[in-house]
């Protein structure tokens, strides 16, 4: 997981978001704060609720297209259950919270992919037979 984690306000233009997240070269950004996250805004969620439909992305407010509600992991939960979550919910990023529901993270699927693609001495395996084989 990155720890560093950009927040976007609710009352921020979309434009702005739309930015930051060209900026920082990704796909979404929790709204709010570590201590008061009030949704995710994704990508998809300003191309189909602000482009698609003609709105103004400098008069539309971020809060007015976040997703909700927020799917998050824990600190302590194993990488299975982070897996679960997104496969369960269909997104491909998780705010990390601490014991306290402080936002202290995000983990993305790349993230886990490339966790469990390293980690997985099975795998590797059968990727440097790929790999090797003629």
């Amino acid at each position: 997981m990155s720890r560093d984690v950009e927040f976007v306000a609710g009352d921020a233009p979309v434009q702005e978001a739309a930015v930051l997240m060209g900026e920082l070269d990704v796909g979404a950004l929790p709204v709010g704060g570590p201590d008061a996250l009030e949704g995710i805004v994704t990508d998809r969620d300003i191309l189909y609720r602000v482009v698609a439909q003609g709105r103004d992305p400098a008069a539309v407010r971020v809060r007015e297209v976040l997703s909700r509600p927020v799917v998050a992991c824990a600190e302590s939960d194993p990488v299975g259950t982070a897996l679960d979550l997104m496969a369960g919910h269909h997104v491909r990023r998780l705010p990390v919270r601490d014991a306290g529901g402080r936002v202290t993270g995000w983990v993305t699927l790349a993230d886990l992919s490339r966790a469990l693609l390293v980690g997985s001495d099975a795998l590797q395996a059968g990727l440097r037979q790929l790999t090797e084989a003629e």
